[in-house]
């Protein structure tokens, strides 16, 4: 068992590499000049040459990129080009506030996926099976920017129930947890939640069909097991691959929750990878752009751990 996570450790490294050395080239490679943004229109050309300096625009891209990774592993990851604030500390803000809300709707999404997909896996060919599987494909079919829209019409615009966007009353980005911030979260979670949703009950749903079609659980009913024993094993059976789903959803949610945040004005690193992207700030980009690939990798390993000790199998 620890040799099969010091092995999945030692592999994350190379891909962790991997990543940042395609970050940097994304990012890099795409057409503007990033100190646009800052240089007025009659700037001179020795305070353009002072600012290509000063961002170390003027050396070669594998020097900037062998800086930029070392400055990273300090946990340095530059300066904002726009605010001239410190990159670490905005990214570690927004990933805080995407974290928060990005947990809160896999949860939603995993809970309601996970219930309709037993149901529809255990009703087969039923009602209820037909009924869950619709819902599912309407939650991944339906755009969640539009189905945000739609809900700050009908909860904010019309019922006034919750705020339509923000993290805070008057539009704050500080945080904490009282109902006046709570609330904030509540539509852009649930919007958010729609498309894990859908993946998980469909998902759920073959493994469960899979799952009751199997021998072992005809063996287990001649047994005299209860209905309630079997769903157990079912449970036991489904859950390393609906554990992986999730894992793999939460991590899809913080890296690409972008039209969500901006439809609520959210401040996580979606709405801050919107404002870097037009604003052309570099540094601000590819460290944003690093710390959510960085989290997806982790994330999955993390994944590859629970479903290891659920499953002894997978280490085998």
């Amino acid at each position: 068992m620890i040799a099969f996570l010091l092995r999945r450790v030692v592999y994350t490294l190379p891909i962790m590499l991997g990543v940042a050395l395609v970050c940097f080239a994304l990012v890099h490679l795409s057409p503007g000049d990033p100190l646009v943004s800052i240089l007025p229109p009659d700037a001179s050309a020795e305070l353009q040459q002072q600012l290509i300096r000063l961002y170390g625009f003027d050396r070669s891209y594998p020097e900037q990129f062998a800086s930029w990774v070392w400055r990273a592993l300090q946990g340095d990851l530059g300066t904002s080009i726009a605010s001239g604030r410190a990159v670490t500390e905005e990214v570690f803000r927004a990933v805080g506030n995407t974290l928060r809300l990005a947990v809160l709707a896999t949860l939603i999404g995993f809970v309601f996926g996970c219930l309709f997909g037993f149901v529809a896996g255990y009703f087969q060919n039923s009602w209820l099976d037909k009924a869950a599987s619709l819902t599912s494909v309407l939650g991944v079919s339906v755009p969640h920017y539009w189905l945000g829209m739609l809900m700050v019409i009908v909860f904010s615009a019309t019922l006034a129930w919750l705020p339509p966007g923000g993290a805070g009353p008057g539009g704050s980005g500080d945080w904490a947890w009282d109902w006046a911030h709570v609330q904030h979260m509540i539509l852009p979670a649930i919007t958010m939640s729609v498309i894990p949703m859908g993946i998980i009950a469909r998902t759920v749903r073959a493994l469960v069909a899979e799952i009751l079609a199997q021998e072992f659980i005809v063996g287990l009913r001649a047994k005299g097991l209860t209905d309630l024993g079997v769903f157990g094993h079912v449970v036991k059976n489904a859950a390393p691959t609906a554990l992986a789903v999730m894992g793999l959803q939460l991590g899809y949610l913080l890296g690409g929750s972008i039209l969500i945040e901006t439809v609520f004005s959210w401040p996580g690193t979606g709405f801050l990878l919107n404002s870097a992207i037009f604003q052309r700030d570099l540094p601000l980009l590819q460290g944003t752009i690093l710390v959510l690939a960085l989290f997806f990798v982790v994330l999955n390993l993390v994944v590859d751990v629970i479903q290891t000790l659920l499953d002894p199998r997978i280490s085998r």
